[in-house]
């Protein structure tokens, strides 16, 4: 294979799995309008049907790659039950309260974060690029969310699920600072597989202890939004991405990744019935802009 082809492949695996990324917050808005689902059961259904993908995954790759040291299983858990657990459940309930396009954005946030957190824990400073983007990203957040914030009930919980899915931006951003040193000892595929691994099992414990088996008495249309969820933009893109990164590197990466939440938010609004109103518009591409400065900051 060619240089070219190798490129080109690389960025269409990029595009295919930033575009499937992205029809998850709007899968789980479709849930939880086709019937009152908890987040606890969804996340449930999730992780479980996407379990014997990445299990699978982890079985291939044994023996191909140096054995993992206990130090280094540990970290994996722990990065695991922060960076898929905790994020992804905190993004679900989230979503109770906010649009798709809302939530998109705001997780697309987390670059700026794993600056601010580099800045804080590892001494990295920000130069002026970096500074003037995390102030485009944070107004742009705030031109978004702006004419939704009332003082009503539905004004509150719009709050509340904004800072529910900025705290899942914030899980994922801990995850991938404290694990960029991980991935590189332990390798980007058998990272993720046994990640992911890991995260099922709180999701699973949570389920069985504060939902009925009942829950699982769901109509057709929600176990398809859950089946396509846990393998469409679950385990599909998460490996789509491991090898456009690898092929075409973070920085055009980020590049593509600015597709998913415009996706998202033409998405919502066209068949979610979301606003979005040309405020919105400005905000969400100051947010964009923002964080490609950021992601495309040079070395």
């Amino acid at each position: 294979m060619s240089a070219t082809s190798y490129r080109t492949w690389g960025i269409a695996f990029g595009v295919i799995g930033v575009l499937a990324f992205s029809l998850r917050p709007i899968l789980i808005k479709l849930s939880y309008g086709a019937h009152p689902v908890s987040p606890t059961t969804l996340l449930f259904l999730r992780m479980t049907l996407s379990l014997p993908f990445f299990a699978a995954v982890g079985w291939w790759l044994r023996g191909r790659q140096p054995a993992i040291s206990n130090r280094d299983w540990g970290a994996i858990a722990a990065l695991g039950l922060v960076g898929y657990y905790a994020a992804s459940f905190l993004d679900f309930i989230g979503l109770q309260y906010v649009g798709a396009g809302v939530g998109r954005l705001i997780l697309f946030l987390y670059p700026t974060l794993v600056l601010l957190l580099s800045f804080l824990f590892l001494g990295r400073r920000p130069g002026g690029r970096e500074l003037a983007a995390l102030v485009m990203s944070y107004a742009g957040i705030a031109l978004v969310v702006s004419n939704q914030i009332g003082a009503g009930e539905q004004g509150r919980l719009f709050v509340l699920g904004v800072l529910l899915v900025f705290a899942s931006a914030l899980c994922y951003a801990v995850y991938l600072v404290a694990g960029s040193e991980m991935v590189k000892r332990v390798g980007s595929m058998r990272f993720t597989a046994y990640s992911m691994m890991v995260s099922t099992v709180p999701a699973v414990l949570q389920f069985f202890v504060l939902e009925p088996w009942s829950a699982l008495t769901l109509p057709a249309p929600v176990w398809g939004y859950a089946v396509v969820l846990a393998t469409v933009s679950t385990v599909f893109p998460l490996f789509l991405q491991a090898e456009a990164l690898k092929r075409i590197g973070a920085t055009h990466f980020a590049l593509i990744g600015a597709v998913g939440p415009v996706s998202v938010a033409l998405t919502s609004a066209l068949g979610l019935d979301e606003p979005f109103t040309w405020i919105q518009a400005v905000g969400a591409g100051l947010v964009i802009l923002g964080v490609l400065l950021v992601s495309l900051r040079r070395s």
